[in-house]
């Protein structure tokens, strides 16, 4: 099971700004959650966003817009990514595509 067979679940009534999840198959599910400390050390998951609706640098461009601020942009053309930061510091990167198309490998 890959991160391409979850999505957004469907139900806008039951988001809060506590909680959010996205909803794979057999029911699985990958909830987030807001915790009341503070972060403290480096994130224990890291998130890699790869858009399937757009590009990835009017993605970036979007989120910026949304409050995310730039952390490192390691984009070149059509290969590399942007690591971001939400407002509360918890990194994450948007990619091109594919990993490969980005230049990621293993132990990157």
């Amino acid at each position: 099971m890959a991160v391409d067979d979850y999505s957004i679940g469907e139900d806008a009534n039951e988001w809060n700004e506590d909680e959010a999840w996205l909803a794979g198959p057999l029911g699985r599910e990958m909830v987030f959650l807001r915790v009341p400390e503070a972060k403290t050390v480096k994130n224990s998951a890291h998130v890699c966003l790869r858009p399937v609706d757009t590009d990835r640098d009017a993605e970036v461009e979007r989120l910026l817009g949304l409050g995310a601020s730039m952390v490192n942009d390691l984009r070149n053309r059509d290969q590399g990514w942007a690591v971001l930061a939400d407002p509360e510091g918890n990194e994450f990167c948007v990619l091109t595509r594919t990993a490969s198309a980005c230049g990621i490998t293993r132990g990157s």
